[in-house]
């Protein structure tokens, strides 16, 4: 089966631009991934910053201005959410999109911003993995109340559920992995897997491309375990970055030696907090490679990557400072020059 091509975008903004400009722009790079035949598109969330916030009136936004391309979110962190809230605004977009919504969601510990989404007596992951139950519930339809007193608007003793309940989301939901423990997680809940650029748990001398193949492997060889029959596709992402001209193979390499020397604080929008975290990563976490040069050099890279490999999706992370122009460019030139060498058909 030839693999689907996906693409991740923080759908960011600069100061001088504004807001309401990145919003546009980054509708209109879905518009023309899906002219160019991608199956899917992922918006990433960050909260305080110069990135998208909320991504479900983004998401239903672009689904007014596409018609195939599934619109997944990468990742939401559900030590943020509330999940009750969460299920009805999913299920609300989910039918305005025709059922093109795909939700990855996190259950690790991030940072907890304190006294902003609601203190808790547990720890972050406790936390996270309490809330990601409790909206799977809401997704799945479940009662989560019954009324047990007036004024409550229906009778007493009715089940209450999340409206609307959008029958097919609950299939199209995936837990966003960095780790081993966190594949056989998303396995044992019965939910899809996307892989993110940052992995945990990596041995030493290990390549990531290495890793991700074990941590998909490890997700499959679960859910045969605890569910049956056979996993859903599986995402992974990662950086392809082919340059078709030496001023693109010059800008690629720059933003591969500053990932590689600033971490996760390479490639920001003028405007951006700087990370905490930079090149400088704990033991066992590595960040993907950037696999770039000329189209050649790369496809042999992709070919050779055993992360890719495994995946029955390959979703290009796009660098957070590229404007449409950019990202445009390099999503053709994938499309064009790598993609097929992997197997890959567009979706027409």
């Amino acid at each position: 089966m030839s693999p689907a091509l996906g693409f991740n975008t923080r759908v960011s903004f600069t100061d001088d631009a504004g807001p309401r400009a990145g919003l546009q722009d980054g509708i209109r790079l879905y518009a023309a991934a899906e002219e160019l035949g991608y199956q899917s598109g992922w918006a990433y969330q960050r909260h305080f910053d110069h990135y998208l916030s909320s991504p479900l009136p983004f998401f239903a936004a672009v689904g007014q201005r596409t018609d195939r391309i599934r619109l997944g979110s990468a990742v939401l962190p559900m030590r943020y959410q509330d999940p009750v809230l969460l299920a009805e605004a999913a299920g609300t977009t989910d039918l305005l999109v025709d059922g093109r919504l795909e939700l990855a969601l996190a259950a690790g510990a991030t940072g907890t911003w304190d006294g902003v989404f609601g203190g808790v007596e547990v720890d972050a992951r406790t936390e996270a993995r309490s809330r990601l139950r409790r909206f799977l519930a809401a997704v799945d339809g479940e009662a989560l109340h019954v009324v047990d007193g007036p004024g409550q608007g229906a009778p007493v003793g009715t089940p209450i559920r999340v409206t609307p309940h959008s029958p097919g989301l609950r299939a199209r939901l995936r837990q966003g992995v960095t780790s081993i423990d966190s594949a056989e997680h998303a396995a044992r809940l019965g939910l899809g897997l996307i892989t993110g650029t940052v992995l945990n748990g990596v041995a030493e001398g290990e390549t990531f491309g290495a890793y991700q193949a074990r941590v998909v492997e490890a997700y499959r060889r679960t859910w045969r375990e605890a569910q049956g029959g056979d996993p859903p596709p599986v995402a992974v992402a990662t950086s392809v970055l082919p340059g078709t001209s030496a001023a693109l193979r010059e800008t690629y390499a720059a933003y591969d030696l500053q990932r590689r020397t600033e971490g996760m604080a390479a490639s920001r929008p003028r405007g951006a907090l700087a990370p905490v975290v930079g090149a400088d990563l704990p033991a066992g976490t590595r960040i993907s490679p950037v696999h770039h040069g000329d189209p050649d050099t790369v496809v042999a890279a992709v070919l050779a990557d055993p992360g890719i490999a495994a995946a029955d999706e390959v979703v290009l992370f796009l660098p957070p400072a590229f404007d449409l122009t950019a990202n445009q460019r390099l999503l053709a030139d994938v499309a064009r020059t790598v993609a097929p060498a992997i197997g890959w058909e567009p979706t027409s």
